[in-house]
């Protein structure tokens, strides 16, 4: 095969040089990572453990925790060994191995988003049909859907910016191996790829979008046709939550990817990176889960039986 690289590593800026700021960053990201993987995977482990999140919502969440983790984990060791101990170099496979993992995995939280919509209205607006809609073949099904639509995702959003050649710019503007900040290096013209890159996000952002749009607006039909006040203030807060997840992470992305490159800020993307690869994974165990009485519920009684084994 003919040879289409001169470049066999690429070397990550990071997030700043000043020397002064490493240690109190790691030190951050450090805390941020720490908090994703307990928090997520703790919501698995309860979700596992009450017989009660045995429902399709909380079938779903469990898999959008496991997203999390596995998203937050394909970007934040990678930022804390550049901090600590200044190594930012990663190698021509590993940095199209860090954007495939990463790429999945976002992809499969974007599917996971719109599922949770769906099943949200499903659950809200035809709650007689609910058990025979959202059966457990269905839910699986959606979760394997999600995957695979990630994975596929992933192929072509890394085969697209790896087809590009890289002669002898491999200092990539940023803390990991975005598509845009390795695209722009590419010494051969790139403009197909990134309308590829353009118009495959576009689509699966706003079908994901339109799901959860049209999902809500059957939702909030249904809520202000409701009498009864705890069932309208329930409602209102289970929309809240995910609603601001989505503004979330639907915002960032948008503003990352949805945009020519040659409108790109570096260090402005970078700021937005931290929200979408680092603080979103670990916000979603509260903003999802810490604000419904189940789960609070489910951890209470975890909790008790707890104290109860130590006493014993």
């Amino acid at each position: 095969m003919e040879n289409r690289t001169g470049v066999t590593e690429f070397i990550l800026l990071g997030l700043t040089n000043v020397p002064e700021l490493q240690v109190p960053l790691f030190v951050m990201f450090m805390l941020i990572y720490f908090t994703t993987v307990v928090g997520n995977l703790g919501m698995i482990k309860l979700i596992l453990l009450d017989s009660r999140l045995h429902t399709p919502m909380y079938f779903f969440l469990s898999n959008l925790s496991l997203a999390d983790i596995c998203y937050s984990s394909a970007v934040t060791p990678t930022v804390m060994a550049g901090l600590l101990i200044g190594d930012k170099v990663i190698s021509y496979s590993a940095c199209a191995a860090q954007m495939f993992c990463f790429a999945t995995f976002a992809s499969v939280e974007n599917f996971l988003l719109a599922s949770m919509a769906y099943d949200r209205y499903a659950a809200m607006c035809r709650p007689l049909h609910y058990t025979t809609t959202m059966t457990t073949s269905v839910c699986v099904c959606l979760v394997i859907g999600c995957y695979a639509g990630g994975l596929l995702n992933a192929s072509i959003y890394t085969g697209d910016t790896f087809s590009l050649s890289f002669c002898k710019y491999n200092v990539v503007h940023h803390f990991f191996c975005d598509i845009p900040a390795v695209m722009v290096l590419s010494c051969s013209d790139r403009h197909i790829n990134e309308m590829v890159l353009i118009y495959v996000v576009t689509y699966n952002i706003f079908f994901a979008l339109l799901v959860i749009l049209i999902s809500y607006t059957f939702i909030f039909a249904t809520i202000l046709k409701m009498h009864s006040v705890a069932g309208y203030q329930k409602a209102l807060s289970t929309c809240a939550s995910h609603l601001s997840a989505v503004s979330i992470f639907y915002g960032t992305v948008i503003f990352m990817y949805l945009q020519p490159s040659s409108s790109h800020s570096m260090d402005t993307d970078k700021i937005a990176s931290v929200f979408y690869t680092m603080v979103i994974p670990m916000l979603n165990p509260v903003v999802y889960s810490l604000r419904n009485k189940e789960v609070k519920n489910a951890f209470k009684k975890v909790v008790a039986k707890v104290k109860l084994s130590t006493r014993l």
